[in-house]
């Protein structure tokens, strides 16, 4: 224990202490990652098992489990705000990058929503008291007191980098990360759940999942009474599952922003680390060409309307469901290709663009990159299965060309996307020249450069009164010169960014709220058959909604910086 660890690159090795030296950081590190392992092994087993009939495993399991694990959270929780406040040296920096205010608003609202859904959760289980067990009450209203905690925890202590109980601090924050991850699942279970129910009552088949459990843990106990039978109990019931995606996306937004709060347990900064961009506050409209945010809502608008379509169609029993199909591919169509053409053509005027890049360490970023390329591979799954269920199946019309399309548009807009996206967070902020600028020679003519471009003035002609321009004066040539060209690149980027905003946000609201054209088009179910088709959706689609609300946070990143 006689070793120290050595700062890293945005570290600073001159920093003063506020407790004793960390040895060996990948140690307290390691003993974290471990224990959120075995916790979420443990969850998932009970999740997992508690979604099927044929496993005797009640739904009342994993409520008892995951209120054990929230109340032991919110414990942590007060135990860690009240050290804090009570040892002025515990949080002696804070990361600049972590916790950005639009990611804190999106948590806030995110967690309101969650809360009307304890709400609705909470009626729902009330409907038939005299038959249910009390955990099922009890759930939600914990719930509801660990949002409403973890979400103050999040918005005042999102930048800390804790110097004080390091590894009881590590495993702590990895054990509320578990927490989340283990709600997201249980939600993600839930939501898959009622999806196959519906499908197969729709269908006339036997389903071999249950929703949530509630049926089978109800009869077991009370019979038919337990079965939601009244129109309060019904408006209770579609009201909290219409609520899950806020509830997922609020598990996975509080998971990044407690994983960023793990990389900076113990970490020490300079005053300045790296690039300090401090934005001023945010006009979404201003310096904006207006043709990205008027196109962007035009599509948004018609979004809505062909989702609102599409559902009232596909769940009508007018047979209608392969008009409502061809809609909804069609306007998928177009806005992937529309979106796949301006992330491409942002990644050209990169090109053109002299910002210098920024290398230096910032976990924040690590963990967007990380996550925008880990989310994509789920939809990138379901469309090359799509693409080979369309090539190789036998049906060869309208329908299946659409599909077809529409899977290869899919590949290409997450590709072009995250190239813009990844490209757009490492570029320094506007005023971040290029290091190495060339020595200036008197008379081989003046160069100049900003961050935005390279420019020469023509060589000086001999003159014997001639006189070397002022630093001064030089940057006045830079603003005269340079600034016409560089203001319009900026404004390009921030119409494109609030392009691809809007056009994500309508593309995460179609599959969170219930579009399933997966199992409305019949090419897949036919092909793989539903039980295997069911398992790839179910599987890789939660990752493929949360990439579009993770791009969407992203993307409102790079308008800031661009």
């Amino acid at each position: 224990m006689s070793e120290e660890l050595a700062p890293g690159p945005n570290e600073s090795p001159l920093a003063p202490q506020a407790g004793p030296r960390e040895v060996w950081k990948k140690g307290g590190r390691l003993l974290s990652v471990l224990l959120a392992v075995n916790v979420l092994l443990l969850a998932c087993t009970l999740i997992s098992g508690g979604a099927f009939n044929k496993v005797a495993v009640y739904d009342t399991d994993v409520f008892a489990l995951l209120t054990t694990m929230m109340l032991l959270a919110v414990l942590w929780i007060l135990f860690y705000l009240l050290r804090t406040v009570r040892c002025p040296g515990a949080v002696p920096y804070r990361d600049a990058h972590a916790g950005p205010i639009w990611l804190r608003g999106g948590l806030v609202l995110f967690g309101i929503c969650t809360l009307v859904m304890d709400v609705f959760k909470t009626g729902y289980y009330s409907s038939f008291f005299e038959c249910q067990s009390a955990i099922k009450i009890l759930h939600p209203l914990i719930q509801a007191v660990f949002v409403m905690i973890q979400t103050y925890f999040l918005w005042v202590s999102a930048k800390d980098c804790v110097h004080v109980h390091l590894d009881l601090t590590r495993c702590g924050l990895m054990f509320t990360l578990t927490t989340n991850l283990a709600i997201w699942m249980a939600a993600v279970v839930d939501e898959s759940v009622h999806q196959a129910h519906s499908y197969s009552s729709s269908h006339g088949n036997a389903s071999h999942t249950r929703l949530a459990s509630d049926q089978r843990a109800g009869n077991a106990v009370g019979g038919d009474s337990c079965l939601c039978s009244t129109a309060v109990c019904q408006i209770f019931q579609q009201g909290y599952f219409y609520l899950y995606p806020f509830n997922i996306e609020y598990s996975l937004f509080a998971s990044t922003m407690l994983y960023v709060m793990w990389k900076n347990v113990g970490r020490l900064l300079t005053s300045t680390p790296g690039h300090s961009h401090t934005p001023s506050p945010v006009s979404l409209f201003r310096e904006t060409f207006f043709a990205g945010p008027v196109l962007g809502l035009l599509l948004f608008v018609a979004g809505l309307a062909v989702f609102i379509i599409y559902e009232v169609q596909v769940s009508g029993e007018g047979g209608r469901t392969q008009q409502a199909l061809v809609i909804y591919y069609s306007f998928n169509i177009v806005c992937l290709g529309l979106t796949t053409l301006v992330s491409l053509s942002g990644s050209i005027i990169y090109r053109f663009d002299r910002r210098a890049m920024d290398h230096h360490k910032n976990p924040t970023r690590t963990l967007d990159v990380a996550l925008l390329m880990g989310a994509a591979l789920g939809q990138y799954a379901i469309s090359y299965y799509s693409i080979v269920a369309v090539v190789v199946g036998t049906p060869q019309d309208l329908l299946a060309g659409l599909n077809l399309t529409h899977a290869l548009l899919m590949i290409a807009q997450h590709t072009f996307q995250n190239m813009f996206i990844i490209e757009s967070l490492h570029r320094g902020p506007p005023g971040a020249e290029p290091h190495g600028t060339p020595p200036k020679e008197p008379c081989q003519g003046l160069t100049f450069t900003n961050q935005d471009a390279l420019h020469t003035l023509p060589a000086c002609p001999p003159s014997p009164g001639l006189v070397s321009p002022s630093p001064a004066d030089q940057q006045e040539a830079v603003g005269i010169v340079s600034t016409p060209r560089s203001h319009w690149r900026r404004r390009c980027l921030k119409d494109i960014a609030l392009f691809l905003l809007l056009c994500n946000v309508i593309l995460w609201i179609m599959p969170a709220f219930g579009a399933r054209p997966h199992f409305s088009n019949t090419v897949e179910v036919d092909f793989y058959g539903y039980s295997l088709w069911a398992a790839i959706v179910n599987i890789c689609l939660p990752f493929g909604i949360f990439y579009r609300m993770h791009a969407v946070s992203s993307l409102l990143e790079v308008y800031v910086l661009s």
